[in-house]
């Protein structure tokens, strides 16, 4: 079965954070927002605007490759890191343009919509991130970049 890319939410800028339990507040990183798909079709990774990257991010596609699941959709962010550990903006736009696929792409992932066949958007979100409720195996092996 293909998985189609899900057009993800926006953040909404506001003057002061909302202090209720019921919000979750993430950190900002600098970089690219990403879908990697798996399916049926192989590996795809997609902007936040439905463009194939994948070629951009050859490496990350192989690190998605070893993720022991039927299909998914993982929802997050590409980025790179700076000597002290920070994403950095510029370093990544650099590494996207260049002709030799970088190592240097980590994806912080945020959010599963999709697995095994299930879609997850139905669950709250913190039963997502933490595989709670879920009536399927999660088997995520994780390394590399994941």
């Amino acid at each position: 079965m293909r998985l189609n890319f899900i057009k993800p939410m926006e953040p909404e800028l506001v003057d002061t954070p909302l202090q209720s339990a019921e919000w979750i507040h993430e950190i900002k990183f600098d970089g690219y927002r990403t879908q990697i798909i798996k399916d049926d079709n192989g590996i795809r990774l997609i902007t936040k605007n439905g463009y194939d990257w994948t070629g951009r991010y050859i490496q990350l596609a192989g690190e998605a490759e070893a993720i022991e699941a039927k299909d998914f959709i993982i929802d997050g962010e590409t980025i790179t890191i700076n000597e002290a550990g920070l994403s950095d903006f510029h370093a990544l736009q650099s590494a996207v343009i260049s002709r030799t696929p970088s190592r240097d792409l980590y994806l912080v992932a945020f959010d599963l919509l999709h697995l095994n066949g299930h879609d997850l958007r139905d669950m709250a979100v913190e039963d997502r991130r933490t595989g709670r409720r879920a009536n399927h195996a999660i088997a995520f092996r994780c390394d590399g970049s994941f």
